[in-house]
């Protein structure tokens, strides 16, 4: 594999003085490789960075596929219009496995594990090799942003992009804003994130932000409901979906995104909120320990063939 490999759409002009052109996203999991492909889609190039070659491998693969299926979509039979959609896309992503070849970006997106000390020597290190004008973000769904960006200088220069799993399919972005962000980075966040196709809302640095502080106790209620025996997983994510008009049901959606991830939000929220709709479930803590974190892992509430 080529340390930088080469992976586009017309890029959204923005009215902002600080229009986002290049971008770095750190960390080539699920979350990592999709913020990338939408930046790639809309024009921009892209660098994704990840310490492991063989999660970058399989994000580029990843991304690939999706660009194809993407453009299939849009331009129907027209192979050629679908060629070089997806070749002019792909080729605006590049790979590396060391951030100090991705630092001078207009802006750099944090989408690692969900752990605030790991998260904060990282934007810690950002800030120290970043250019000035570089916009830091972090991509956290549960944690403060206040609290991961504390020790870093450009605090006016940094906030929260929340994205939602699959990022190409979810149309939300939460832009979240830190305690010390100005208003030119702010807007240029909003900017950015409607350059990409995402309809942006605004939350300050609050437990959960918005989605998760109401998803959380919907998430919690649905698997006591499965752990006491009440009603079948299927049951469950049925009634959800035809009788509230979900797309997916609470349990389907906590296999997707991940059981380990819904865990750590779970324990996040308590300890911020102190409400007993967030305490620990038994049933999830044993499928994480047993290694059972959803789709990711081939089985959660239930099983997936690999």
């Amino acid at each position: 594999m080529n340390k930088f490999v080469g992976l586009t759409r017309k890029f959204s002009s923005s009215s902002s003085l600080n229009a986002i052109k290049t971008v770095t996203v750190v960390g080539g999991g699920l979350m990592g490789s999709g913020i990338a492909q939408v930046a790639a889609q809309a024009g921009q190039n892209v660098t994704i960075v990840d310490i492991k070659p063989e999660l970058l491998d399989k994000a580029q693969k990843s991304i690939h596929n999706n660009l194809t299926r993407v453009g299939k979509k849009m331009y129907k039979d027209d192979s050629a219009k679908i060629e070089n959609f997806v070749k002019e896309s792909y080729n605006r992503i590049q790979v590396s496995t060391k951030i100090e070849d991705a630092v001078k970006a207009d802006l750099i997106i944090e989408a690692i594990v969900e752990k605030l000390d790991v998260k904060q020597e990282l934007f810690n290190k950002l800030d120290q090799l970043a250019p000035e004008h570089t916009i830091l973000a972090t991509n956290t769904s549960s944690i403060s942003i206040n609290e991961i960006g504390a020790g870093i200088k450009r605090k006016d220069r940094y906030g929260g992009l929340h994205f939602f799993n699959p990022v190409p399919v979810m149309r939300l972005l939460e832009v979240i804003k830190g305690d010390h962000i100005s208003e030119a980075t702010y807007q240029t966040m909003m900017e950015w994130g409607k350059s990409v196709g995402k309809t942006c809302i605004t939350c300050k640095d609050t437990p959960g932000f918005v989605v998760n502080r109401l998803l959380g106790p919907y998430s919690a209620e649905a698997i006591r409901l499965y752990e006491r025996g009440d009603a079948t997983a299927s049951d469950i994510d049925t009634a959800m979906k035809l009788g509230a008009g979900f797309p997916m049901g609470p349990l389907e959606l906590a296999d997707f995104t991940g059981l380990d991830n819904k865990k750590y939000i779970l324990e996040i929220m308590h300890q911020k909120t102190g409400l007993t709709v967030f305490q620990p479930i038994a049933l999830l803590n044993r499928l994480v320990e047993e290694g059972k974190v959803g789709k990711k892992s081939g089985e959660g509430f239930y099983k997936y063939k690999s």
